[in-house]
């Protein structure tokens, strides 16, 4: 077992100096773009942070994957496919899990931290949301 992991290690960090090494840099970029894009949206609807939302609001859980997801899938899917197109060029086989740890640490993880940031730093700029306020004190509501 201790094998396996060895292997792992050693063909990930290989990935690093090897051929198509440009997707380490470019996918975390397409993440990021599409972070800043839906952060925005975030504070412009006055929802609270993604992966902050994600981990409380259990009520809409389901919906937030769906828009995470309607984000993200794509360059998480194309991913899996340069990676798959690496391990066909560079180890003449395919492990499926090394390609979903690229995939998960190349698209998911700087889309889901960077979320929730530009969020954050978009609602302090722009202000007032598109939050429904509060009826003024004394009236009421029929």
């Amino acid at each position: 077992m201790d094998d396996i992991w060895t292997r792992v290690g050693e063909q990930l960090m290989a990935r690093v100096s090897g051929p198509m090494h440009f997707r380490l840099v470019l996918q975390p970029g397409m993440a990021a773009v599409l972070a800043v894009i839906g952060g925005i949206r975030d504070a412009k609807m006055g929802n609270p942070p993604y992966l902050w939302a994600l981990m409380t609001d259990h009520a809409h859980y389901k919906e937030m994957l769906k828009d995470g997801w309607k984000s993200i899938g794509r360059v998480f899917i194309l991913a899996l496919i340069l990676d798959a197109i690496y391990q066909a060029y560079e180890l003449h086989f395919f492990y499926v899990g090394e390609a979903i740890i690229v995939a998960i640490v190349l698209a998911l993880v700087p889309y889901i931290l960077l979320r929730g940031i530009v969020r954050r730093i978009a609602s302090k700029w722009l202000g007032p949301t598109d939050a429904p306020s509060p009826p003024p004190p004394g009236s009421s509501r029929h």
